[in-house]
């Protein structure tokens, strides 16, 4: 089936400025607070004496929102998106103030399970209502305005949080988005209060809720025992996550199934492919090449701009069919993962990578936000729910594993041929993706 001639987008048209406003403030804010907690954990846990602890807050925080993902997806389908995204701000709320307030490590941790929990009710429960108030010929422009919500987060996050933790004080992090979380909520109680009545019946799934939190804790065990090196809890974390992937992903997800499931293993291969290569740039640049930490976060800045216009360019284009696009981002993604190789030897390009993570970041823009066009096609009323949280699961999933993977291969080996093997294999399985994609996924909006 191929997609309609371009049309107008009506994303900011009366009936749908607001909520459009809405849902791209809160997933700004959800960015913002993604992006810069991590550079004010060091100041955080030093002052809540907790240095043993730091790997906690993100942990718990994964486990909480890997969770939340599944449990919205099956309240979305049963009730609507609404009840989810209420309980989703309620509790990213909460999460924020109790962590902001924490005066140990105890009371940090449960406010970052909290704001895990509010993330992934919210995300998923955000994918269902786009399908709910946005026609399908708006939708690319939809899901590129999502991810053109990453940028500013992307580049001015870490930096804010810095100045913030610096100068004022790290708890700022938290509890200065409150109000904003506050006005972007209001601004969708409109939209909610018009949602007609949810009618679908979903079928029923057998384990859910045990699946849900099996594979939470599984994705946290598996990023906690590759970082660490821990190989009993490997073991313990892929016993976890096997059966529950069966009960969580649509049925031969892993096998690449053609339709649904290549299509939700395509946004696994994609994240887990560039974020595993882009958490060594700045090692790189700062080891091999002698850069300064701000001089090193450049390509990122310029590759989530790269990422952010490509997915416009491609919302604004919905005359190309979207499995084509798919596969066009993959292998623009693996042109910039394989030539960032080049610049792990101390005689490499370096001041190129600024262009090779800029094509990399287009590559992702242009197929991430078709990805999900695709999914919400593919996806019958009853199912948007559990599809929408099996999309960010295979996201998590993949990206936990191959960054975990890639900290094995790099600190197991010199930094250069480490990084070296690490980008040219993420190169090779960003082009089994784009061959996985056409015909294949060219079947989704048949299913």
């Amino acid at each position: 089936m191929t997609l309609t001639a371009p049309v107008p987008s009506r994303l900011w048209s009366p009936e749908r400025r607001w909520p459009t406003t809405g849902i791209l403030l809160l997933v700004t804010l959800v960015a913002f607070e993604v992006m810069g907690v991590g550079t004010a954990m060091p100041t955080m846990v030093r002052e809540l004496k907790g240095e043993a602890l730091y790997a906690w807050p993100f942990l718990a925080n994964l486990a909480a929102s890997v969770m939340a993902t599944v449990f919205s997806g099956r309240l979305s389908d049963r009730r609507g998106p609404k009840p989810a995204i209420l309980i989703g701000v309620v509790l990213f709320l909460v999460g924020l103030v109790v962590a902001g307030i924490a005066e140990n490590m105890t009371v940090l941790l449960a406010g970052r399970v909290l704001q895990g929990f509010g993330v992934g009710f919210l995300i998923v429960a955000i994918y269902v209502l786009i399908a709910l108030v946005y026609p399908e010929d708006d939708r690319p422009a939809v899901f590129g305005a999502l991810s053109a919500a990453w940028v500013v987060p992307s580049m001015m996050g870490p930096a804010v949080a810095g100045w913030a933790t610096e100068h004022l004080t790290w708890r700022l992090v938290f509890v200065g988005i409150v109000p904003l979380v506050l006005i972007g909520s209001v601004l969708l109680v409109p939209v909610l209060k018009k949602l007609p009545p949810h009618a679908e019946t979903p079928p029923q799934r057998k384990y859910l809720p045990i699946a849900a939190v099996a594979v939470g804790l599984g994705v946290a065990g598996l990023s906690w025992s590759l970082q660490h090196r821990t190989w009993w809890m490997f073991v313990v974390a892929l016993l976890l996550l096997a059966p529950a992937l069966r009960v969580l992903l649509p049925k031969g997800t892993l096998l690449a199934r053609r339709g649904l499931p290549v299509t939700i293993l395509a946004r696994g291969l994609l994240a887990g492919t560039f974020f595993a290569v882009e958490s060594f740039i700045p090692l790189t640049l700062t080891v091999v090449h002698g850069y300064s930490p701000l001089e090193a976060g450049i390509p990122l800045t310029l590759s989530a701009l790269g990422w952010a216009s490509a997915s416009m360019w491609a919302s604004r284009h919905p005359e190309i069919e979207r499995h084509t696009l798919v596969r066009f981002g993959f292998l623009l993604s693996a042109t910039g993962i394989a030539a960032v190789t080049l610049i792990a030897p101390t005689w490499g390009p370096a001041h190129l990578t600024l262009v090779f993570w800029a094509v990399a970041g287009a590559g992702m823009g242009i197929a991430t936000s078709s990805v999900g066009v695709l999914m919400m096609a593919a996806s019958p009323e009853a199912d948007r729910g559990f599809n929408s949280a099996a999309l960010q699961i295979s996201d998590m999933l993949f990206s936990a594993t191959m960054i975990g993977l890639g900290g094995v291969l790099v600190l197991a080996t010199a930094p250069t041929s480490g990084v070296v093997a690490l980008n040219l294999s993420m190169a090779a399985l960003a082009v089994v993706g784009a061959i996985l994609t056409g015909p294949r996924m060219r079947a989704t909006l048949k299913t």
